[in-house]
């Protein structure tokens, strides 16, 4: 009877261990010869690039005619623009941050591979190839053509305001460090103790822009956030943006001065265009006799935030301050904050990888034009799945 029980036992951990190794799975890899799907097959329709591949695919076929003016008719083919810029928009959007990492991602993410245009077996561009076709699309201005096209967009989708407008700026700091801003007058440099990274002792040193320069970007000036920060490198990043959705209607990058957001925030209030009166809501450091009167010049009501503290008093008086419009521009006044925010962590410009105000410039308006395709995405869905 104890053999029969031992036995009964025996035989139902056998079982027990046969039906566990039935039921997994093996871990194998078999290669296959052919595959059956396409890159497309593999994103789901609900995906927010498929969205954002339509409006960029709409603009570059707007862009056609400005891509034939830009390459020769004669010459081995190059890379089409079409596709280098959607690897650009990717670089952009998914915070990719070098083109050598880039053209690594375009070989295994099947993602990457869609949006861009490539098949499964296409090869990727080698990165100094890709950023030598790059270095074309720049010469061309193709980033303020591709801005417009993606504008032009939003304004017939009647996303956007033609009548009150907010503007600001920012810092961004350049691909240059303080030990490379010296003297303009320096004509020989003293011992390095380490060729690569000498030390530099700077402190105690009177250093303006008038006198220093930076060899590494000659266009990066000196600058400060205001008093209290940390001076540094950097150009001044100003965008205007409508006030209905906070889409980006202009962008403009210029040498930090003292007085450089004021001078791009009346240089984007030229562009504005229209033949009404219209609104541009700022900051307090906007609060000037001088750019209030030039703005009320150029039919545009400034509606800046009053700085009583200023000498003078400020430039606004109850004439302004006294309409219900003037307190709606300045809550809508800060979204633009949202823009800054945005460029800075997801496209990467907290620190821009670029040297020279022409270049960096360019890349400041196409990630402008990023950012309004991620916005009108999300503004053109909920329509989309009402329809």
């Amino acid at each position: 009877m104890l053999k029969n029980s031992v036995l009964s036992v025996t035989f139902q951990n056998i079982s027990t261990s046969f039906c566990f190794t039935a039921m997994r799975g093996a871990d194998r890899q078999q290669n296959t010869m052919f595959s059956y799907l396409s890159p497309d097959e593999r994103v789901p329709e609900n995906h927010p690039l498929r969205a954002i591949r339509r409006m960029t695919d709409q603009a570059l076929k707007d862009l056609s005619p400005r891509f034939e003016a830009i390459y020769s008719s004669e010459g081995r083919p190059s890379i089409a623009p079409e596709k280098l810029l959607r690897a650009l928009l990717l670089q952009v959007l998914y915070t990719v941050r070098s083109e050598r990492l880039l053209m690594e991602q375009l070989d295994y993410n099947l993602l990457f591979r869609w949006f861009v245009g490539f098949n499964m077996d296409d090869e990727v561009w080698v990165p100094t190839v890709f950023s030598k076709n790059r270095d074309r699309l720049i010469g061309g201005d193709i980033a303020r053509a591709f801005f417009d096209a993606v504008l032009q967009q939003a304004r017939q989708a009647e996303l956007l305001s033609d009548e009150h407008f907010s503007v600001d700026g920012t810092l961004i700091e350049a691909w240059a460090s303080q030990k490379s801003f010296v003297r303009k007058d320096q004509t020989q440099e003293g011992p390095k103790d380490d060729p690569k990274n000498p030390t530099v002792d700077f402190h105690g040193e009177q250093r303006s822009n008038q006198t220093h320069e930076s060899k590494t970007d000659p266009d990066a000036r000196l600058a400060r956030k205001s008093n209290g920060h940390e001076a540094k490198l950097a150009y001044n990043g100003n965008v205007t943006i409508e006030n209905r959705n906070g889409l980006v209607v202009d962008a403009e990058l210029l040498q930090c001065n003292g007085t450089s957001e004021r001078d791009g925030a009346l240089l984007m209030a030229e562009r504005l265009g229209g033949s009404g009166r219209v609104t541009l809501a700022a900051d307090k450091g906007y609060d000037t006799k001088d750019f209030v009167q030039e703005l009320r010049g150029m039919k545009v009501t400034p509606h800046v935030t009053q700085n009583d503290k200023r000498p003078g008093g400020s430039a606004i008086d109850g004439r302004t301050t006294r309409h219900r419009g003037y307190k709606v521009s300045q809550l809508k006044q800060k979204r633009i904050e949202e823009v800054f925010g945005w460029l800075k962590t997801v496209a990467g410009l907290r620190k821009t990888r670029h040297r020279g105000i022409f270049r960096v410039g360019w890349v400041f308006t196409f990630a402008a034009s990023a950012y309004n395709l991620v916005r009108m995405r999300k503004l053109l869905t909920p329509a989309v799945q009402a329809a």
